[in-house]
């Protein structure tokens, strides 16, 4: 039997105690998703995040400062919106360790993490992609998929969509699952909430565009240092989702390892790479975001016309890559009670 108080005989904030955690808060989320009720109640931990960093963009980014002023602004941005959600959650976590019984505060604990990741709502979004184009067409699928991807919904024929649905799956994948997993590993709700914060930042303000290019560079640089190590994990979870649904692991490795490169992303490009060699497809390639188009290389053998059946086909990797994780850490947790 596992002691009844598992924290007691773990160090506080050890890899072990957040394995634990790291478990419940990955089960609940497939379960459960976040609340409607809590959204509409208290919105979402990641908006409130936003919040600060678009008052400190409007603060500390004004337009007649010079850049190397706004990039020393946005360093100590990113330090501000770091020191605002590390120290809450660890104070959280500390509090709970000592306050509360073993395994009610794994639970506890697990339930605030479960509210970082997108396991069920990155599904859900996506699967509307195929649902869009299979019930309404070319329309249906545009307008799903704006909801997901930044680039023109009106210059997307169906093969395109569809791309651009998969390529979001791969990428948020890796971003909005694997990477929050690692980090929440190693150094629980702390480092969870730390790289929801940077990869929060990354997405408004670590833009290459006059108003952000000093500004978010500091949040730029330090995304794709966090985002590292869980794109090349990410590529392996969907090799190894591949294997078990059919044979295309080594394709699936054989691509991300040969292509990945060429994506515009040092991060992105693993996830995506890994995808299309497991489907059979070509991803990335020439596309359009707003009035810029974008001439990327293509990444994968396979063909580029996608299809709805695609993205179904992507959604079951993906499902299946989820459920991995998820036992790879039971085990990991299972062997760490029985030692």
């Amino acid at each position: 039997m596992p002691p009844a108080n598992v924290l007691a005989v773990l160090p506080p904030m050890s890899i072990a105690s957040n394995l634990s955690v790291l478990l419940v808060a990955l089960l609940m989320e497939a379960a459960f998703g976040y609340p409607v009720a809590l959204q509409e109640a208290i919105r979402h931990p990641v908006i409130w995040i936003g919040d600060l960093i678009a008052w400190l963009d409007r603060t500390l980014n004004t337009a007649t400062l010079p850049d190397d002023r706004r990039r020393i602004n946005g360093v100590l941005a990113l330090g501000a919106i770091l020191a605002a959600v590390i120290v809450p959650a660890l104070i959280v976590q500390i509090a709970m360790i000592d306050v509360l019984p073993g395994l009610f505060a794994i639970l506890l604990m697990g339930l605030a993490a479960s509210s970082l990741f997108a396991q069920r709502s990155l599904w859900q979004h996506v699967a509307a992609v195929a649902e869009g184009l299979e019930k309404y067409g070319l329309a249906g699928g545009r307008a799903a998929v704006s909801r997901i991807v930044g680039r023109d919904p009106d210059s997307l024929d169906e093969a395109a969509v569809s791309r651009a649905a998969i390529e979001s799956l791969a990428e948020n994948f890796s971003d909005g699952i694997v990477a929050p997993a690692f980090w929440c590993a190693l150094f629980g709700l702390p480092g969870i909430a730390a790289y929801k914060a940077i990869n929060t930042a990354d997405s408004m303000i670590g833009h290459r565009t006059e108003r952000h290019r000093a500004f978010g560079w500091a949040a730029a640089r330090l995304d794709d240092f966090v985002n590292l190590p869980a794109s090349r994990l990410s590529a392996v979870w969907i090799a190894l989702a591949a294997m078990m649904i059919d044979t295309t692991a080594g394709a699936a490795l054989k691509t991300a390892l040969r292509d990945a490169r060429h994506h515009r992303s040092p991060n992105a490009g693993w996830p995506e790479a890994a995808m299309a060699g497991a489907l059979g497809l070509r991803l990335a390639g020439p596309r359009v975001y707003g009035n810029d188009r974008v001439d990327d290389r293509w990444m994968g053998d396979g063909r580029a016309e996608a299809t709805a059946a695609d993205i179904r086909r992507a959604l079951d990797l993906y499902r299946v890559a989820c459920g991995l994780q998820i036992a790879t850490l039971a085990l990991l947790v299972g062997l760490i009670w029985l030692a």
